[in-house]
């Protein structure tokens, strides 16, 4: 048996043959013999961007509430244990140590793809802990996603758009499907996007869940200093005004916080916040890496945007910041993204590109990225390649001005490496 968190997590690396291998049966089978059950809520948050902020909002409120909860999410940025937290705190080395040599006892030859032993262990954590609910992200798409193999008291789809195509389909009509696979018959169907595909919608109704649409059953309008948030409820509309803009920065964060509150009010009889809860959570509410301002000089934004949605979202936040001289970018991407896509997003609030590579089987070396960058249209003399996101990152520090901008984003892998290195630095 492994004897650190180290040793753990390259161990259930090797296990299954395939880092991605989607289905349900291996995670139902070691789920049974563990002898899991559900006990308490549950709420799962799909969809292609957003989903981790609207976690966030969701763990937020409920600790607010004074409610004692548990949330599993996913990648981390710098540790494994910021995967599963319980009562807004990341889980022990011990106890994720215990979760998996339980998983691995009860596995026999059941081979586990890394995700799927994490789901599994994190829900083990989970079941040794006096909970009040438990939020779930799902990993990949939704249906046969092993957090699918745990049922929602009420399920959260952000939205909908290109990405893990190879996976999940060539077209949101695809992808939409795969993600609605997460609802439930007779429960809460929330769907944050203001243009569902139309196959989401029909199994929505092929199961009797109880659907609610941004636009329709709940929404909000935003103003300079506050914000609303409406729902239906019957005939009736019921608004919640006077709610300061959420810690999270960005636009699309209303979009997020508002999609959170539709699902609490979808589980009020048996969570109720109040409004209290709701303002003070949107207040505290914190997840690193998404927007994500640094204090000081030059402004430093860490963002995980890694398909073309994301990367349109962060190119619009950047466009709403004051006026910057110069931004540089420290930028870094895994090979199965819509790269291009993402670069056609950015390109006009970018003035040089540090272009980096990315350690593993998917990351993509400078070179090709260089050559993608090119492709856009973006002057050779505004592209430079570098080994590693810390490597792009130092040179950035040392060109930036004062007043100058950086801007690090692609993966998850490129933030948190430049994150390791500023860390370092202090």
């Amino acid at each position: 048996m492994p004897d650190s968190l180290a040793d753990w997590l390259s161990y259930i690396e090797r296990v299954h043959s395939r880092p991605i291998d989607l289905g349900l049966d291996r995670v139902q089978r070691v789920k049974q013999a563990l002898e899991m059950t559900q006990n308490v809520p549950v709420i799962t948050v799909g969809g292609t961007n957003g989903k981790g902020s609207t976690c966030a909002m969701l763990e937020r409120i409920l600790l607010c509430a004074g409610y004692r909860v548990a949330l599993y999410t996913s990648p981390h940025l710098l540790r494994y244990n910021e995967r599963v937290r319980v009562a807004g705190r990341p889980a022990a080395d011990a106890e994720l140590c215990q979760a998996f040599a339980d998983v691995e006892a009860a596995r026999q030859a059941t081979a586990l793809t890394y995700f799927e032993f994490g789901t599994l262990a994190a829900w083990q954590v989970f079941s040794k802990q006096a909970l009040d609910a438990v939020i779930l992200e799902v990993g990949m798409g939704g249906r046969l996603d092993a957090v699918n193999a745990f049922d929602a008291d009420c399920a959260i789809v952000t939205n909908v758009d290109l990405d893990h195509v190879e996976y999940l389909g060539a077209t949101r009509e695809e992808i939409g499907f795969e993600k609605a696979g997460i609802f439930r018959g007779g429960k809460p169907a929330i769907f944050g996007d203001p243009h569902p595909p139309q196959r989401l919608l029909n199994h929505v109704r092929s199961i009797g869940a109880e659907c609610r649409l941004l636009g329709s059953d709940f929404g909000f309008t935003a103003e300079p200093t506050q914000w609303q948030y409406w729902w239906r409820r019957g005939e009736a509309i019921v608004r919640r005004g006077g709610l300061a803009h959420p810690a999270l920065r960005g636009a699309n964060q209303l979009l997020n916080a508002a999609t959170a509150l539709a699902g609490l009010d979808a589980v009020s009889d048996r969570l109720p916040v109040t409004m209290q809860d709701i303002r003070r959570g949107l207040l505290e509410v914190e997840l690193p890496g998404r927007f994500q301002v640094l204090p000081g000089r030059p402004a430093i934004v860490l963002d995980v945007a890694h398909n073309p949605r994301a990367g349109g979202v962060l190119a619009d936040n950047l466009g709403d910041m004051p006026f910057f001289p110069q931004t540089l970018a420290v930028f870094g991407m895994l090979r199965d993204k819509d790269i291009a896509g993402v670069v056609e997003r950015l390109r006009g609030r970018i003035d040089r590109w540090l272009v980096c590579s990315l350690e593993g089987p998917r990351g993509t070396d400078a070179a090709t990225l260089a050559g993608i960058v090119l492709q856009a249209g973006v002057p050779a003399d505004a592209v430079e390649r570098f080994d590693s996101p810390a490597s792009a990152f130092a040179v950035a520090r040392e060109r930036c001005g004062e007043n100058d901008r950086i801007v690090v984003f692609g993966s998850f892998l490129t933030v948190a490496s430049v994150m390791r290195s500023i860390e370092s630095a202090v």
